[in-house]
């Protein structure tokens, strides 16, 4: 194999490990399946541009993570004055219904509260470990999962009425 097929080989198991986990962090984070698949597609092509060299999976998945996060962001700002919401297709992902309905709650409260708690609770990080992906302090990650957390009961109280 040439030095470009295996690029091309190490690029491929990239996406492959790791694009469906962008996928459902940007469907929560943009409310849009068609945003959060261009948003999948800007994170692999800055990470096709990049060629960084990474200390380990852990720091190359962060670093993935931190991107998608930011194109989210910068998508977000665009679209400010003028939200749009796709509830239905966030159940055509999850197997378990209730996952789809935990996450169609999470698109409801605000861009920074969702993004800890789906990192915290759906992609398992630890707080200090968030804190490092999204540069804000540990105790900054508590307070917005402590947030986040009262949201979702405010949500969950709000639809059994």
């Amino acid at each position: 194999m040439s030095q470009l097929d295996l690029q091309e080989y190490d690029i491929e198991k990239v996406v492959l490990k790791y694009s469906n986990m962008i996928f459902k962090i940007c469907l929560v984070l943009l409310c849009n399946e068609h945003d959060a698949k261009d948003a999948v597609q800007d994170t692999f092509y800055k990470y096709i541009i990049k060629s960084l060299k990474f200390e380990n999976q852990e720091h190359e998945k962060a670093w993935l993570i931190t991107v998608a996060t930011n194109i989210c962001k910068n998508m977000l700002r665009f679209k400010f004055m003028h939200p749009q919401v796709d509830f239905n297709s966030i159940h055509d992902y999850y197997e378990l219904e209730e996952d789809g309905e935990i996450l169609e709650d999470l698109m409801s409260i605000p861009f920074k509260f969702k993004v800890v708690m789906v990192l915290h609770y759906v992609e398992g990080y630890k707080v200090d470990e968030i804190a490092k992906i999204i540069g804000k302090t540990s105790s900054a990650v508590k307070m917005r999962l402590q947030k986040g957390r009262k949201l979702l009961k405010q949500e969950y109280l709000r639809e059994e009425l």
